[in-house]
């Protein structure tokens, strides 16, 4: 017997959500561990206890909704995402994976089935990093990457703790951190990107994230007049960024794969005056591939390019690593649940990895894992624009569905 999702209920449900925390321009702000926050967790634990679920708390704020199973002796089948946004973000990113999670449950409950294994829906603190830095930091914490203690010690811009704003929004807890171990964990989400809609396909199975470098650049040269100095014997800390964002700009586009991405996201530039040539450059560097030997590569090149724009502009570089993701290969079995849920209903869709980090990301360390992706309009996200159809929105929980089932009820 299939179990039908109900893609209206959804949708209302998704709705409802936007209203805390609106935005002006139709989107939303509930900022980590804030009062908005708080009031879309006790949103959502409204619906689930309607249903007969409970819930328990980590000590990093984490979330944990059960619906039991026939063998509650088993490890639990869970799905979520997170529901804190960007300052200005948008009403599906988290939200859409944690609400069809949701509705799986109250499915399943209309529909009186109990599924072998229990279920869990999970709520990460946190994943946007927006509030507290880094990002993902509470689903880092259960997977081992971060220890309570540094969790709870990261601070705001107003110098509050994660640990202060738990115990202020009533969500800090108790359960052992790394508790439940999961069986296995489906994360649905918008693609973030414009693939899916651009090639007119409906659901991405995803297959892994790719891997991510973070560096920032320190250019240092001399700062001096404008029209005094001769081209040949100036120091321009800002002309050598800019030869190095144009060489890795030019290294990236000339990979037909589309696999190499380059960003500079930040620019400073001290002491910027428009007769002053600039004698010292902060920059950014975002590098990221789906390989992670041609993404050592590409760190490779970086580093070569670095060392030749300074020896050609004269000016002195440093360069410091703040932070690398290594390439994430999701679990064969749990892609293949999901890829067969997706080819049953018919519709079109592609093997795809993500470009962007996810909680999915480090709850693979140490439970098997897969992401669904549905499209978002022009590939916005992180952006009060940012919109997918309620008929995407349904169809990513439909395929949810069927490969939660698949895996909660298979032989013990």
């Amino acid at each position: 017997m299939t179990t039908s999702i109900d893609g209206q209920r959804l949708w209302d449900m998704l709705m409802a959500m936007a209203e805390i925390g609106p935005t002006a321009n139709g989107g939303s702000c509930r900022l980590a561990l804030t009062p908005e926050d708080a009031a879309g967790r006790r949103q959502l634990l409204d619906w689930c206890e309607e249903i007969g679920c409970t819930w328990r708390l980590d000590q990093v704020g984490n979330l944990f909704i059960r619906r039991p199973g026939r063998r509650d002796d088993l490890a639990p089948v869970a799905t979520g995402s997170h529901l804190d946004t960007q300052p200005k973000g948008g009403r599906f990113d988290g939200i859409l994976g944690v609400l069809a999670g949701l509705e799986v449950f109250r499915a399943l409950h209309d529909q009186d089935i109990v599924t072998e294994r229990p279920l869990e829906l999970v709520v990460w603190t946190n994943e946007e990093g927006s509030r507290f830095a880094p990002a993902m930091v509470a689903s880092g914490t259960y997977a081992g990457e971060f220890s309570v203690d540094y969790t709870l010690s990261r601070r705001d811009g107003d110098g509050v703790t994660l640990g202060e704003a738990l115990e202020a929004c009533g969500y800090a807890g108790t359960l052992p951190v790394g508790q439940p171990r999961l069986d296995s964990f489906f994360e649905l989400h918008i693609e973030q990107g414009p693939v899916l809609e651009d090639a007119g396909e409906s659901i991405g199975v995803v297959t892994g994230v790719q891997g991510m470098r973070w560096f920032d650049v320190t250019f240092s040269g001399q700062s001096a007049h404008a029209g005094p100095t001769p081209m040949r014997l100036r120091h321009d800390a800002l002309a050598a960024a800019a030869r190095l964002i144009d060489r890795l700009q030019t290294h990236a586009l000339a990979d037909d794969s589309g696999a190499t991405k380059v960003t500079c996201g930040c620019l400073e530039i001290a002491s910027a005056s428009r007769n002053v040539i600039p004698g010292e450059v902060c920059l950014t560097v975002d590098l990221r591939h789906v390989d992670e030997a041609e993404l050592d590569a590409l760190e490779a090149y970086f580093g070569q390019e670095l060392a030749a724009v300074g020896e050609t502009f004269g000016v002195a570089i440093t360069q410091q690593r703040i932070w690398a993701s290594p390439v994430v290969d999701f679990a064969p079995e749990c892609i293949a649940a999901v890829e067969q849920a997706t080819h049953a209903l018919g519709v079109r869709y592609r093997r795809m990895m993500s470009g962007a980090g996810h909680d999915a990301v480090y709850v693979s360390r140490v439970a098997p894992t897969a992401m669904i992706f549905i499209p978002c309009r022009d590939g916005i996200s992180h952006n009060e624009a940012e919109y997918a159809s309620p008929e995407h929105c349904a169809l990513g929980a439909q395929v949810l569905c069927d490969a939660l089932l698949a895996r909660a009820n298979r032989a013990a």
